[in-house]
């Protein structure tokens, strides 16, 4: 399935390489091929404020649509 770009997405699962948890929220900038043929994404990740924390490509499969019976919250690094 492709996504939207500059679409809010959730993580699937952890990035501890960039301190980031499954259901965080990321935003998409681009949409790429990996070397094998698989859909992927560029992400940037926002702190609460505003600012940027995080920017890397993950997978398609790293992300999922959020959904209206979901609730954001926050949390410390």
């Amino acid at each position: 399935m492709r996504f939207g770009i500059h679409s809010d997405m959730a993580l699937t699962c952890d990035l501890p390489q960039h301190r980031l948890r499954r259901g965080d929220i990321v935003k998409l900038v681009d949409h790429h091929f990996a070397p094998d043929g698989m859909d992927g994404y560029s992400i940037e990740v926002f702190n609460a404020v505003g600012n940027t924390i995080a920017a890397t490509a993950v997978p398609a499969s790293t992300l999922e649509p959020l959904r209206e019976d979901e609730v954001l919250c926050v949390r410390a690094l």
